[in-house]
């Protein structure tokens, strides 16, 4: 049976959380406000294609990780939600972002086979482990000077993705069962990723003022943050790239982890995780608030 436990955790997103949630960091702040809008349109894919997957896989304990993995990603999702009517009541243009962002991959759930969706699901829920092991081994910069309630959210929504990070894989085995598919089908994935992470940063540039975001998203654009840092470079009193305060040692490491994710012969059960997510587990198991993870730590 699976190891995985369902957290139904409360959240207080009214319409005074902000856009800029970690003044110190407001590129941070932007990069995670896009990823709590990608959260919604790709854990709601994650959900239709592990359920249209269920019927198909024979194996009880792969049929249980798929029973745990599809219920936490609901999760996530319905708290991001959440999170994003918040910056929607502020920001109504927003709306169109998320459903633009919604469309595009309802298209890519209609226009797709369900082992291609599953090996999509499988190579980025893989980076996931690296990615926000960077991220939670980094939360007293990253997490703990922002608001309280997006920064707890955040940190819940990362350490599960840790516990879960072999779930993806094992209904993709159970399911597709071809590791040269996974990495055959890699461009186009990235190819889809990059057009979504594009059409959010637009939005966000056309509806969100500049006061308050603080930050052309072109800056942290996967496609147009490389030439514009060629054409200008950082300049005194700029905004700091999201990851500044991370040692580039690290930050190299990890896109090397991020890397080897998706070889065949990768295996997530053997990925180094977080201390972070050692501790946050343990507070919840005592029944601690973690829903204010930093108010409660401060």
């Amino acid at each position: 049976m699976t190891d995985l436990q369902i957290r139904r955790i409360r959240f207080d997103f009214d319409d005074t959380i902000p856009f800029n949630w970690n003044p110190a960091n407001p590129a941070f702040s932007t990069y995670m406000n896009m990823v709590s809008i990608m959260a919604i349109c790709f854990e709601k894919m994650i959900v239709s294609a592990v359920r249209e997957a269920m019927p198909l896989i024979t194996d009880p304990g792969a049929a249980a990780e798929a029973d745990a993995f599809l219920r936490q990603e609901a999760q996530h999702a319905s708290a991001h939600r959440q999170h994003v009517r918040a910056l929607i009541r502020s920001h109504p243009g927003l709306q169109q972002t998320l459903d633009g962002a919604v469309a595009a991959y309802d298209r890519l759930t209609e226009t797709t086979s369900l082992a291609y969706r599953l090996a999509y699901i499988a190579d980025l829920e893989a980076t996931f482990t690296p990615f926000f092991t960077m991220l939670l081994d980094h939360e007293d910069t990253l997490f703990a000077p922002g608001d309280d309630r997006v920064a707890s959210l955040l940190a819940w929504h990362f350490v599960e993705e840790v516990e879960h990070r072999s779930s993806a894989l094992i209904v993709y085995n159970a399911v597709v069962d071809n590791k040269v598919y996974r990495m055959r089908v890699l461009p186009g994935i990235v190819k889809h990723l990059l057009e979504v992470s594009s059409l959010i940063t637009n939005g966000i540039n056309e509806h969100v003022p500049l006061a308050e975001r603080a930050i052309d998203t072109n800056t942290i654009n996967p496609v147009r943050a490389i030439a514009e840092r060629i054409r200008h470079p950082l300049q005194p009193g700029a905004v700091r790239p999201a990851f500044h305060h991370i040692p580039w040692k690290y930050k190299l490491h990890t896109a090397f982890r991020v890397l080897l994710s998706q070889t065949p012969r990768h295996n997530p059960a053997h990925e180094t995780t977080p201390a972070f997510a050692d501790r946050w587990f343990e507070r919840y198991t005592k029944g601690e608030d973690v829903a204010h993870w930093y108010a409660n730590s401060r």
